[in-house]
């Protein structure tokens, strides 16, 4: 179908947007993303309760989490430790306040959300080290969070999705996680996720350029993550490209219809499909990317939540 239409009058706004005489600096693109984004947003949900937390990452770093209850029940909840977007270099936990509550009221689970620290001060492997620190951390302190450790599952959108799914593929080894080996993760809730740093599929030729993320934008992205260019083709950095996905837990994987990721989403939910884990997978018609942001612009991206709700309740009862 068509790119919906409040999403498309919205680009064809910014496109019209005076540009800067010089590129903008990180510090800059950062502040522009959390205003641009949060006047998408539209109200906030009410959930039952919040808590901001602080553990220490494994190189002594403090690392914030806001966890998010969808109700006041005592008995053990599901949980989803989300990954926020931003190409790893942009977004925060504040930012994605709004999206982290609709998607706990969505889902009828806590949601745990990892505030990793951003590159490129912090390049891989930090961020996906603080999420899976935060991972770790969310199974110790299940029973003080009110979780059952028999159903938390990792979620992410983006750039977040990236380190959902890479997480999901370093709890297949036990090395790195301590005494107690890798956590056995219940799902993953992969949001347009990025999966391949290769960027060739024809999905980035048609969407690539007027669609809200482009190619550019994913190039800096990665630049901005990796340290050296050979590391694209680690199977942390692209997911897509691990030589076997058996084993890994259940996943729901939803692209959106006009961004440049949908392909590669795709292609791994057949992939998982294929070697044997359930999945569900759904392409969003007339979305695109980093729609989870745009609930107070679309009405048409409520389905996200909408789909997002019920698969989580079907994977984690």
């Amino acid at each position: 179908m068509a790119l919906d239409a409040d999403i498309a009058r919205y680009l064809r706004e910014q496109a019209q947007m005076p540009q800067p005489q010089m590129p903008p600096t990180l510090a800059q693109m950062r502040q522009a993303t959390e205003l641009e984004l949060r006047a998408l947003h539209g109200p906030a949900e009410a959930v039952a309760r919040t808590g901001d937390f602080t553990l220490r990452a494994r190189d002594g770093a403090p690392l914030r989490l806001r966890v998010y209850w969808p109700s006041a029940s005592d008995a053990p909840q599901p949980a989803l430790v989300f990954a926020h977007g931003g190409g790893w270099c942009l977004g925060s936990m504040e930012l994605y306040d709004n999206p982290c509550r609709a998607l706990t009221v969505a889902t009828g689970a806590v949601v745990i959300s990892v505030d990793y620290r951003l590159a490129p001060e912090h390049r891989f492997p930090v961020p996906l080290q603080d999420f899976c620190d935060a991972l770790k951390w969310s199974f110790e302190q299940a029973e003080r969070l009110g979780l059952d450790r028999r159903r938390i599952a990792v979620a992410g959108d983006s750039a977040g999705g990236n380190l959902a799914a890479a997480a999901c593929l370093l709890a297949r080894h036990s090395d790195g996680w301590g005494p107690a080996g890798a956590p056995a993760i219940a799902h993953q809730l992969l949001l347009y996720p990025a999966l391949d740093a290769a960027m060739d599929s024809p999905s980035f030729d048609l969407f690539g350029e007027g669609y809200y993320l482009s190619r550019s934008a994913m190039a800096y992205c990665y630049q901005a993550y990796l340290a050296d260019p050979d590391l694209h083709r680690l199977e942390q950095v692209s997911p897509l490209h691990t030589a076997s996905l058996a084993g890994l837990p259940s996943a729901t994987v939803i692209s959106c219809e006009y961004d440049p990721l949908r392909d590669e989403a795709e292609a791994y939910a057949r992939r998982l499909q294929n070697e044997g884990v359930p999945v569900t997978a759904l392409r969003l018609p007339g979305m695109a990317h980093a729609c989870i942001h745009m609930l107070g612009l679309a009405q048409a991206a409520r389905r996200l939540l909408d789909e997002a709700g019920a698969a989580v309740r079907r994977a984690l009862g």
